[in-house]
């Protein structure tokens, strides 16, 4: 009976833990610390959008970042004056720690003057992007 009890206990919590982590993957949010950060050209290794960037943190073996990769680049190509900038985050440990990145892929939206407005960690939707590039311009 015991065993039992802890099955059910361990599977509704890790049911919970699905559950919350689903809802908040590659959701776009503000965090009031990203205000004061911002991002230069040179950080970047690719020039700023007019507009926006997109930054994309990556790394070699994920398979959210290449579906991540193709929605950015196709808002990037939708929205004039939006760039889109992927990084291999094992290759700027120093970038990510500074930016307190934990996984990948997260993506940051910049406005035209480097400064992270928005922030997602996992693979965001296409109209989430759209509505936060709203925000940076």
């Amino acid at each position: 009976m015991t065993g039992l009890v802890v099955c059910v206990v361990v599977l509704v919590a890790a049911s919970t833990f699905g559950l919350i982590r689903a809802k908040r993957d590659g959701r776009l949010r503000v965090r009031e610390r990203d205000g004061a950060v911002r991002l230069s050209a040179a950080e970047l290794g690719e020039a700023l959008g007019e507009r926006a960037t997109l930054v994309q943190f990556s790394t070699a073996f994920c398979q959210p970042c290449r579906a991540t990769r193709r929605v950015l680049a196709e808002v990037a190509g939708m929205v004039g004056g939006v760039a889109h900038v992927e990084l291999d985050a094992e290759e700027r440990l120093e970038l990510v720690r500074r930016l307190e990145i934990v996984r990948t892929p997260t993506v940051l939206v910049l406005d035209a003057g480097g400064r992270v407005v928005r922030r997602a960690a996992g693979q965001p939707r296409k109209a989430d992007v759209i509505a936060a590039l709203g925000a940076a311009v």
